[in-house]
């Protein structure tokens, strides 16, 4: 279980479009005013986690599993890669402020694809090899959609009081350096577990 915590973390938690948008939120002095773009993540996290937590462990058989399992490593390590080779590249501001609003962060999370990629892996190969099943799915989509929606408060909380430290490319390629770690750390645990 303590998997399906770290894969959630690095793949929630590392620099992506809903996290940057809320960053760029803080940064210019949106604040409190943006909590509820987080709160659409939240909401969108926790209907894809339902739905697909339900569905999946009834749309793939057990023997297929094991398959999935080692594909869904192997692009987590790809994944790990490309966050970490990110921590190298510059990072760029958006030009424009926009409002965000709950309606913004519940499309842009269940149209993201990065959304897919945390849930799929978790619903399908984690909850299985956890057990985790009827009222479980519940409670761990409850728990996770928190996760998910706490994901851009932090970005938005260090936009707002950490102006500098959030832009600056040093810090943003360490936090990327991190989370690539964590992910290979995953993939392992997909790959030969």
């Amino acid at each position: 279980m303590l998997a399906i915590i770290i894969f959630a973390f690095s793949i929630m938690y590392s620099p992506g479009p809903a996290n940057m948008l809320a960053l760029f939120a803080g940064i210019n002095h949106q604040g409190w005013r943006a909590l509820l773009y987080c709160v659409g993540v939240g909401c969108a996290m926790f209907i894809l986690f339902l739905v697909f937590g339900y569905l999946g462990s009834n749309l793939i058989p057990s023997h297929y599993q094991r398959l999935i399992a080692v594909l869904g490593g192997l692009y987590i390590a790809y994944l790990a890669i490309k966050v970490l080779l990110a921590s190298r590249a510059e990072q760029k501001s958006p030009a424009g402020a926009t409002q965000l609003t709950f309606k913004t962060g519940l499309i842009l999370q269940l149209c993201n694809p990065k959304s897919l990629v945390a849930i799929i892996p978790i619903t399908t190969v984690q909850f299985a090899n956890a057990d985790i099943t009827g009222s479980a799915i519940l409670a761990w989509s409850l728990l996770l959609s928190i996760m998910s929606c706490g994901a851009p408060s932090l970005y938005l909380f260090a936009g707002s009081r950490l102006k500098k430290a959030a832009l600056n490319p040093f810090v943003m390629a360490w936090l990327n350096r991190i989370m690539g770690a964590l992910l290979l750390y995953v993939a392992y645990g997909f790959i030969f577990h």
